[in-house]
């Protein structure tokens, strides 16, 4: 391991022994690749690999993870041929230009004394090529086993690839791997899981061949096996990783022991190592979301490890999926089927996420909050990614951390996401902060997102904020109100005092049984039928409160009823421990007793792509009711009067939940503005139309730089 990086403002010093995590930090073989713990840097698609500045900003992302502990990462996928790219921010590994920054990238990890793998990928049916040329000028269009579309692909059918191509395919593996090999890279990663072209293959869902690559199970894997040995051909003793799908979940999909078979298969064809992934874009069951449990698909994994071992096989075994907390890792290792766990996007939302537990110091690290939304959410439609707790992640080189020039003394108001954001990097560059937060405590719309269930995980960002600003000398003034006569003396204000409900202008919600949703959140909802006024994130995130348990376990039980699978208690510690003190007493509503109204537009505005399914399912399942296109005439003591499709009606509520939109809150702006007094607006306070925390978080990073250079 390498020493801790010094003047970044991320702390100092060598690791130290972690004698709570002994296994998860004891070393471990890959191959002829000897790492110094079990903890792996998974596949994250991030587009660097196509932003034209010579490899800069991967490099930079890939730095910081190593200078945090990180020993092995696995690249992005880097597609093995053009018609292979899942979009257009992916990058083609035999392409020049990619070469060049790819091996930037390389030698980054290597000075900072990390390894790193290359996932080699190629999308088949899952590429989103609308608008790409291949090196002649003709236009790209997705392969695959058979011509079977999926409904993201908007309209495309994939061309079925000859044998003849299937073949070039598997050569284009190996070159791939040939050129990985010369670049620097210290293994790589055959994709296929999740989907992917290979995945395609084994499937009958996409493979309705009857040729030589399809049919029956052994000939649907064949193109998986002539991969890998194509793969291990071309690397020599370079370590490889295949990573295969535990469980397709998909409907008509191989059953999961077939996949353990395969396992042993391409073992024995020379996989050092074998990543174990869950679930296809199109499944209908969530597998990363925050509603997801902790550790929830470590049976696949452990599948897997008993088939290899009942065949004698040496091949590694790495889970992945919902591990955030290294506590976790830990006690899935220390069960011994496993040699290693593989986290990705905890990595965006702490780089030092290693160097931190390695401390013990669990509550420092800013937890990965299964949002997807600045991340996962951003990949699928080639935007950006980044992350929403950690607005920096993927623009390290935009924004490097470093000794600054001239020490300057910034305030700032309000200590929720966008004041926070602002507030560390400020602090963590070395300049003076001084943070105004009116409530006890750090948060804002992070405290109370924390109390939703499945959304406790929120409470990690402002916890481990106020343990950095106090470590770095921050001054944070809680239950304090600034005004404009505090502010004059700072060379620069950051203005993040967030949002209000926005009232409802309907007549009778002045009643004493309307609520607004903070009121409702922080104090609960007595008994009896609840009408919610307002079906965006908010009212969907209301409603969830009242129907599902907020104990983790209860929730992890729930879940595997729901969709059929194993789970396991022992690796909810974690969630149990955030939930605990927060949610005593709740009451719990039968899904009947809850609607959900809405004027116009989808339920769930404002929650990320990939988890607003997750969410609206449940709801449904639970028996809320969902009602959109009304006109609200009244609440009357005795419920609430819409009218719908001109037909009115009452109905019943003894509570009325107001989450109709927000209002941005900013009284100082004014004042300010009038004494001369340079500031900054962020987040909800600069404007409260479909602000969310990604935008304010990002708006808070922006600001601190600019009021500070």
């Amino acid at each position: 391991m390498t020493a801790e990086p010094r003047g970044t403002g991320w702390g100092s010093g060598p690791p130290v022994a972690s004698p709570g995590l002994p296994r998860t930090f004891s070393p471990w073989s890959l191959g002829t690749l000897r790492l110094p713990h079990r903890v792996v840097v998974g596949s994250m698609h991030t587009g660097l690999e196509m932003r034209d500045d010579g490899g800069e900003a991967l490099a930079a992302f890939y730095r910081e993870r190593v200078q945090g502990g990180a020993a092995l990462i696995v690249t992005g996928g880097l597609a093995v041929t053009s018609a292979g790219r899942g979009g257009p921010d992916y990058a083609v590994l035999t392409e020049p230009t990619v070469l060049r920054r790819l091996r930037a990238a390389v030698d980054a990890v290597h000075d900072a004394g990390g390894r790193i793998c290359a996932q080699l990928f190629h999308a088949g049916r899952y590429a989103l090529l609308d608008g790409l040329v291949d090196a002649d000028g003709a236009a790209l269009q997705p392969v695959a086993p058979s011509a079977v579309p999926w409904a993201a692909a908007r309209g495309a059918v994939p061309r079925a690839l000859t044998s003849e191509e299937v073949s070039q395919t598997v050569a284009a593996f190996a070159d791939a791997a040939s050129s990985a090999a010369g670049l620097g890279f210290d293994a790589v990663e055959v994709m296929a899981s999740e989907g992917y072209l290979i995945n395609q293959f084994c499937s009958p869902v996409t493979n309705l061949r009857e040729d030589e690559w399809g049919g029956d199970a052994e000939r649907r894997s064949q193109f998986a096996v002539e991969v890998v040995r194509a793969v291990r051909a071309s690397v020599g003793t370079l370590p490889l990783i295949v990573r295969i799908s535990g469980d397709d979940l998909m409907p008509g999909a191989p059953e999961p022991a077939e996949y353990a078979r395969l396992a042993a298969r391409l073992a024995g064809c020379g996989a050092d190592a074998i990543s174990v992934g869950i679930g296809w874009h199109e499944s209908r069951v969530p597998t990363v979301q925050a509603s997801v449990p902790h550790g929830a698909w470590l049976a696949a994994a452990e599948r897997i490890s008993a088939a290899l071992r009942a065949v004698g096989s040496p091949a590694a075994v790495i889970a992945s999926n919902r591990f955030t907390d290294l506590r976790d890792v830990e006690l899935a290792l220390g069960r011994g089927t496993l040699d290693a766990v593989a986290l990705a996007r905890p990595f965006l939302a702490d780089p030092r996420i290693l160097a931190r537990s390695r401390r013990a110091d669990f509550a420092a690290v800013n937890t990965c909050i299964g949002c997807d939304q600045a991340c996962i959410d951003r990949s699928l439609v080639s935007l950006p990614v980044s992350c929403l707790v950690n607005p920096r992640a993927g623009r390290e080189a935009e924004h490097p951390f470093g000794t600054v020039g001239v020490r300057s003394a910034v305030a700032v108001v309000g200590g929720g996401p966008a004041g926070m954001s602002a507030a560390l990097d400020l602090a963590r560059r070395g300049h003076a902060v001084t943070l105004f937060e009116s409530a006890p405590a750090l948060g804002g719309q992070f405290a109370l997102a924390a109390r939703i269930p499945g959304k406790e995980d929120y409470a990690a960002t402002p916890r481990a904020a106020a343990i950095e600003l106090d470590r770095l000398g921050a001054r944070v003034l809680l239950g304090t109100t600034a005004t404009a006569r505090d502010l004059a003396g700072f060379d620069g204000v950051i203005l993040a005092s967030g949002v209000r409900p926005r009232p409802l202008e309907v007549p009778g919600a002045d009643l004493p049984h309307v609520l607004d949703y903070e009121t409702a959140i922080r104090h609960g909802v007595p008994a009896g039928p609840v009408v919610i006024v307002g079906g965006g994130g908010i009212g969907v995130d209301v409603a969830t409160m009242l129907v599902e348990p907020a104990d983790a376990v209860e929730r992890a039980a729930r879940f595997g009823e729901r969709f059929g699978l194993p789970w396991r208690s022992d690796l909810l510690e974690s969630e149990r421990a955030a939930w605990a003190n927060r949610t005593r007493g709740r009451r719990l509503f039968p899904g009947a007793e809850v609607t959900v109204l809405r004027r116009s537009g989808k339920f769930g505005t404002g929650i990320g792509i990939t988890a607003r399914w997750v969410v609206l399912g449940a709801l449904r399942d639970a028996g809320v009711s969902m009602i959109s296109g009304v006109r609200y005439r009244r609440i009357t003591p005795d419920g609430v009067l819409i009218e719908r499709d001109g037909e009115p009606s009452l109905l019943p509520a003894a509570t009325v939940v107001v989450c109709a939109g927000q209002e941005r809150h900013a009284p100082l702006a004014a004042e300010l503005a009038d004494a001369g007094i340079r500031f900054e607006l962020v987040g909800g306070a600069r404007d409260a139309t479909a602000v969310d925390a990604v935008r304010a978080t990002a708006e808070g990073l922006a600001a601190a730089r600019r009021v500070a250079r």
